[in-house]
């Protein structure tokens, strides 16, 4: 069984940086694709990056040239660098499989961006 943990938000003004950590435990970190993913208040969750084992990569279009994804195979763990933050980037975000299983849902990490 997998575990994922989220950590690295915070509070940013607008123009900021943040970055992410999911470190995944409880099994051989063997998922295909990890994929990072928000929530905002009362918007549906949605898919904003996701990287392959192999680093093939793939951006929502919000983020495109602001984030980038990557992942540490050896330290089970993949990342989000946030540059750029914008105010619509606020939400909780999470990481999890891509496509997503519903077992591997974390408690995931706050980011909000405001001046």
């Amino acid at each position: 069984q997998v575990q994922l943990a989220e950590s690295g938000g915070g509070s940013v003004q607008p123009g900021g940086s943040l970055r992410l950590s999911c470190a995944a435990s409880g099994s051989p970190f063997s998922i295909n694709i990890m994929g990072w993913y928000r929530q905002a208040p009362g918007k549906q969750r949605e898919l904003v990056a996701r990287i392959s084992r192999y680093g093939g990569t793939y951006y929502a279009d919000s983020v495109k040239g602001r984030f980038a994804i990557s992942r540490d195979n050896a330290k089970n763990t993949v990342y989000l660098q946030m540059n750029s933050l914008k105010p619509e980037d606020t939400a909780v975000y999470y990481c999890n499989q891509f496509p997503v299983s519903v077992d591997y849902w974390g408690q995931g990490t706050q980011v909000t961006v405001s001046s």
